[in-house]
């Protein structure tokens, strides 16, 4: 087995699939069609991925210290509590693929109670965030195997290379990202997920329904670092795409819709406005605004529901004890013979 700390001087070529570290304008070309698509758009949309470039990343670990932005803490809570039989479930010497891996703080309480983790591949978009945090992973865990990927996993899923030797390979997907797909893409993601980890499972975390005010308070915070992780978006925008929004020409807008059971956060033009992209100018009226990010909230049956029409078999579940939050272990049996997959 190598020694992590040998191979992170850059992340492996191999695993890069979106050639990160190839020069700026290859990054910023997917940034800039998606940014054209959203202006040019009625209602104006686009993914939240794009928060993510490394200054999103920073105020998006600042926001999971906030007092009102319970998930972080409560999901951590929940993987101390039960390490040990979240542990036994993943099995040892297993491969670890994690999408949305961010800091890596979660990981390392379940490393810490599994039985030998052969190989950990840290999944997210944001290079340099990734490396920084799989280098202070690799002086924590020396022995342990550590391949970093960088990938849009919001796209269906590609087929990593098999695991060596008789590895398990078991999936994580904590942070309740999947609450960021809409649910014709959270089905899809999961069935994608089903596949990949055939024989094994995929650990994930998912936030519940819920009093709206507690909703609210997570997504306003007092401090307004919610409102500046939103406003970043059009901060990137004017970095790398050369525009020109005034950031104080726009408010941070969070509010949740209790008959869809989700969050929906938006940047809001105050005034009459144009925003320049390669010289194509568009207009902003009063109060349009661009939406940027969806968070659904699930019940726990209808979430079990949801993975077991991905193919997937709903396992033991963990909550806190108001009930907030929750992390599942689904279990990804082996394809059966002649079998075509799981359907819609």
């Amino acid at each position: 087995m190598r020694n992590a700390a040998l191979n992170l001087a850059d992340i492996d070529p191999v695993r890069d699939h979106r050639a990160a570290l190839a020069p700026p304008g290859a990054q910023m070309s997917e940034f800039g069609a998606a940014m054209r698509l959203a202006l040019g758009s009625r209602p104006r949309r686009i993914a939240p991925k794009f928060f993510y470039d490394e200054a999103g990343s920073e105020l998006f670990e600042r926001i999971c210290e906030l007092d009102e932005y319970y998930l972080t803490r409560t999901e951590c809570a929940i993987l101390r509590d039960h390490a040990p039989h979240i542990a036994h479930l993943l099995g040892p010497g297993a491969e670890i693929v994690e999408f949305g891996a961010g800091s890596l703080t979660k990981v390392r309480i379940l490393l810490d109670a599994m039985s030998q983790p052969a190989c950990y591949v840290p999944v997210d978009l944001s290079v340099d965030h990734l490396r920084a945090s799989t280098q202070a992973l690799a002086r924590s865990y020396p022995s342990l195997e550590i391949q970093p990927w960088v990938q849009d996993f919001s796209r269906p899923l590609e087929r990593l290379a098999p695991p060596a030797g008789a590895r398990r390979r078991v999936g994580l997907f904590l942070g309740s990202t999947i609450g960021n797909f809409s649910g014709p893409d959270a089905f899809d993601f999961l069935a994608g997920a089903a596949a990949l980890f055939r024989d094994s499972g995929l650990l994930i975390g998912v936030d519940l329904v819920k009093e709206p005010a507690i909703l609210h308070r997570a997504y306003n915070d007092a401090e307004g670092v919610t409102a500046a992780f939103n406003l970043n978006l059009l901060a990137r925008a004017n970095r790398e795409l050369g525009m020109d929004f005034d950031l104080g020409a726009f408010e941070h807008y969070a509010y949740y819709e209790p008959a869809a059971q989700r969050i929906q956060m938006h940047l809001v033009s105050t005034r009459r406005q144009a925003v320049h992209l390669d010289g194509q100018a568009f207009a902003f009226g009063e109060g349009e605004s661009l939406h940027t990010e969806d968070s659904q909230k699930y019940t726990i049956d209808g979430f079990r529901d949801l993975a077991r029409r991905a193919g997937f078999m709903p396992g033991p579940v963990w909550c806190d004890r108001l009930h907030r939050y929750s992390v599942h272990w689904l279990a990804a049996p082996p394809r059966a013979n002649g079998a075509n997959g799981a359907g819609r």
